[in-house]
Protein backbone atom coordinates (compact mmCIF):
# COMPACT_ATOMS: atom_id res chain seq x y z
CA UNK A 1 0.00 0.00 0.00
CA UNK A 2 1.23 3.30 -1.07
CA UNK A 3 0.56 6.20 0.42
CA UNK A 4 0.10 9.51 -1.83
CA UNK A 5 1.75 12.98 -0.52
CA UNK A 6 0.34 15.85 -1.70
CA UNK A 7 2.34 19.01 -1.85
CA UNK A 8 0.79 21.93 0.46
CA UNK A 9 -1.37 24.65 -1.76
CA UNK A 10 -0.95 27.96 -1.00
CA UNK A 11 -4.58 28.26 -0.13
CA UNK A 12 -3.59 24.94 2.52
CA UNK A 13 -0.95 27.15 4.14
CA UNK A 14 -2.84 30.25 4.28
CA UNK A 15 -5.75 28.17 5.70
CA UNK A 16 -3.71 26.66 8.40
CA UNK A 17 -2.39 29.65 10.01
CA UNK A 18 -4.82 31.23 12.89
CA UNK A 19 -6.71 34.02 11.28
CA UNK A 20 -6.34 32.57 7.26
CA UNK A 21 -8.90 29.63 8.04
CA UNK A 22 -12.08 31.74 6.79
CA UNK A 23 -10.45 32.24 3.40
CA UNK A 24 -12.57 29.48 2.16
CA UNK A 25 -16.04 31.29 2.97
CA UNK A 26 -15.40 33.99 0.16
CA UNK A 27 -18.37 34.12 -2.44
CA UNK A 28 -16.24 37.23 -3.79
CA UNK A 29 -18.87 39.68 -3.42
CA UNK A 30 -16.62 42.66 -2.92
CA UNK A 31 -17.94 43.77 0.61
CA UNK A 32 -14.28 43.93 1.59
CA UNK A 33 -13.26 45.73 -1.04
CA UNK A 34 -16.04 48.39 -0.78
CA UNK A 35 -15.64 48.72 2.51
CA UNK A 36 -11.78 49.37 3.15
CA UNK A 37 -10.52 53.04 3.11
CA UNK A 38 -7.54 52.55 1.34
CA UNK A 39 -8.29 49.93 -1.43
CA UNK A 40 -7.15 52.22 -3.88
CA UNK A 41 -3.31 51.87 -2.64
CA UNK A 42 -3.46 48.37 -2.86
CA UNK A 43 -1.72 46.66 -5.84
CA UNK A 44 -4.87 44.25 -6.05
CA UNK A 45 -7.77 44.62 -3.88
CA UNK A 46 -8.66 42.46 -1.02
CA UNK A 47 -11.55 40.74 -2.68
CA UNK A 48 -8.71 39.93 -5.55
CA UNK A 49 -6.18 38.86 -3.12
CA UNK A 50 -8.57 36.48 -1.92
CA UNK A 51 -9.45 35.01 -5.36
CA UNK A 52 -5.19 35.00 -5.65
CA UNK A 53 -4.80 33.31 -2.54
CA UNK A 54 -7.46 30.41 -3.77
CA UNK A 55 -6.16 30.12 -7.42
CA UNK A 56 -2.31 29.23 -5.17
CA UNK A 57 -0.58 32.65 -6.90
CA UNK A 58 1.93 32.72 -4.31
CA UNK A 59 4.55 34.37 -5.49
CA UNK A 60 1.99 37.26 -6.26
CA UNK A 61 0.17 37.81 -3.35
CA UNK A 62 3.25 37.83 -0.98
CA UNK A 63 5.45 39.71 -3.45
CA UNK A 64 2.57 42.68 -3.23
CA UNK A 65 2.39 45.57 -1.66
CA UNK A 66 -1.19 45.31 -1.22
CA UNK A 67 -1.89 43.62 2.69
CA UNK A 68 0.86 46.14 3.44
CA UNK A 69 -1.34 48.51 3.26
CA UNK A 70 -4.66 47.14 5.49
CA UNK A 71 -5.08 49.93 8.03
CA UNK A 72 -6.66 47.48 10.48
CA UNK A 73 -10.01 49.28 10.74
CA UNK A 74 -11.25 45.96 10.58
CA UNK A 75 -14.54 47.69 8.67
CA UNK A 76 -14.06 45.09 5.86
CA UNK A 77 -14.78 42.43 8.94
CA UNK A 78 -17.43 43.56 11.08
CA UNK A 79 -19.24 43.79 6.98
CA UNK A 80 -18.12 40.63 5.75
CA UNK A 81 -21.39 38.58 5.36
CA UNK A 82 -19.25 35.32 6.13
CA UNK A 83 -17.72 36.00 8.73
CA UNK A 84 -14.14 35.89 6.58
CA UNK A 85 -12.12 38.09 8.47
CA UNK A 86 -10.01 39.95 5.91
CA UNK A 87 -8.01 41.93 8.13
CA UNK A 88 -6.56 39.04 10.15
CA UNK A 89 -6.22 37.29 7.04
CA UNK A 90 -3.93 40.20 5.70
CA UNK A 91 -1.88 39.68 8.99
CA UNK A 92 -1.31 36.43 8.28
CA UNK A 93 -0.45 37.21 4.44
CA UNK A 94 1.86 39.75 6.34
CA UNK A 95 3.45 37.06 8.37
CA UNK A 96 4.31 34.49 5.59
CA UNK A 97 5.45 37.03 3.71
CA UNK A 98 8.31 38.01 6.24
CA UNK A 99 8.42 34.49 7.12
CA UNK A 100 9.83 33.51 3.59
CA UNK A 101 11.95 36.56 2.71
CA UNK A 102 9.36 37.87 0.41
CA UNK A 103 10.86 42.09 0.11
CA UNK A 104 8.52 44.84 -0.85
CA UNK A 105 10.16 48.08 -2.22
CA UNK A 106 6.49 50.15 -2.52
CA UNK A 107 5.98 50.26 0.74
CA UNK A 108 7.68 50.40 4.23
CA UNK A 109 6.00 48.98 6.35
CA UNK A 110 7.73 45.65 6.33
CA UNK A 111 10.56 46.97 7.81
CA UNK A 112 8.08 49.25 10.48
CA UNK A 113 6.55 45.52 11.27
CA UNK A 114 9.79 43.53 11.18
CA UNK A 115 11.02 46.24 13.93
CA UNK A 116 7.98 45.85 15.73
CA UNK A 117 8.39 42.32 16.14
CA UNK A 118 12.01 42.11 17.03
CA UNK A 119 11.53 45.15 19.92
CA UNK A 120 8.83 42.75 21.00
CA UNK A 121 11.34 39.23 21.04
CA UNK A 122 13.86 41.33 22.87
CA UNK A 123 12.20 42.95 25.79
CA UNK A 124 9.08 41.15 26.22
CA UNK A 125 7.45 44.67 25.11
CA UNK A 126 7.42 47.49 22.62
CA UNK A 127 10.67 49.71 23.27
CA UNK A 128 10.16 52.89 20.85
CA UNK A 129 13.19 54.58 20.83
CA UNK A 130 15.03 51.19 19.91
CA UNK A 131 11.93 50.04 17.46
CA UNK A 132 12.20 53.26 15.45
CA UNK A 133 16.15 53.90 16.15
CA UNK A 134 16.14 49.99 13.81
CA UNK A 135 13.44 51.04 11.67
CA UNK A 136 15.07 54.45 10.38
CA UNK A 137 18.50 52.74 10.16
CA UNK A 138 17.06 50.28 7.94
CA UNK A 139 14.81 52.60 5.65
CA UNK A 140 16.27 56.02 5.92
CA UNK A 141 18.05 57.19 8.45
CA UNK A 142 18.22 61.29 7.33
CA UNK A 143 14.50 61.44 7.99
CA UNK A 144 15.26 60.57 11.89
CA UNK A 145 16.75 64.05 11.97
CA UNK A 146 12.88 65.54 11.18
CA UNK A 147 12.10 63.73 14.58
CA UNK A 148 14.80 65.08 16.86
CA UNK A 149 12.85 67.98 18.15
CA UNK A 150 10.15 66.01 18.79
CA UNK A 151 12.11 63.02 20.59
CA UNK A 152 14.09 66.02 22.79
CA UNK A 153 10.39 67.00 24.08
CA UNK A 154 9.65 63.68 24.72
CA UNK A 155 12.80 62.47 26.15
CA UNK A 156 13.01 65.73 28.55
CA UNK A 157 9.28 64.76 29.46
CA UNK A 158 10.51 61.19 30.73
CA UNK A 159 8.30 59.81 27.96
CA UNK A 160 10.87 58.09 25.44
CA UNK A 161 13.04 56.18 27.62
CA UNK A 162 16.71 55.30 26.00
CA UNK A 163 16.70 52.08 27.55
CA UNK A 164 14.51 49.57 26.75
CA UNK A 165 12.16 48.07 30.44
CA UNK A 166 12.76 44.30 30.18
CA UNK A 167 8.73 42.92 31.39
CA UNK A 168 9.05 40.17 34.21
CA UNK A 169 8.42 36.80 32.87
CA UNK A 170 10.08 37.20 29.48
CA UNK A 171 11.61 34.09 29.34
CA UNK A 172 7.96 32.76 29.95
CA UNK A 173 7.29 34.74 26.49
CA UNK A 174 10.46 33.26 24.60
CA UNK A 175 9.10 29.76 25.72
CA UNK A 176 5.46 30.51 24.78
CA UNK A 177 6.89 31.73 21.41
CA UNK A 178 9.52 28.48 20.90
CA UNK A 179 6.21 26.27 21.54
CA UNK A 180 3.91 27.77 18.88
CA UNK A 181 7.40 27.52 16.31
CA UNK A 182 7.46 23.99 17.24
CA UNK A 183 3.58 23.29 16.53
CA UNK A 184 3.55 25.49 13.34
CA UNK A 185 6.45 23.19 12.05
CA UNK A 186 9.98 25.72 12.58
CA UNK A 187 8.41 28.81 11.35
Amino acid sequence: LMEKTQAKTFLDEVSSVPGGDGVRLCIQCGTCTASCPSATRWQYTPSQVIALIRAGMRNEVLSSSSVWHCLSCYFCTVRCPRGVKPTELFHVLEYLATQHGFRVRATRTPAMYQSFVNSIRGNGRVHEFGMMFRYYLTTNPLAALKLLPVAGQLFSHKRLPLLPRKVKGRDDLTKIIQKFREVRGGQ
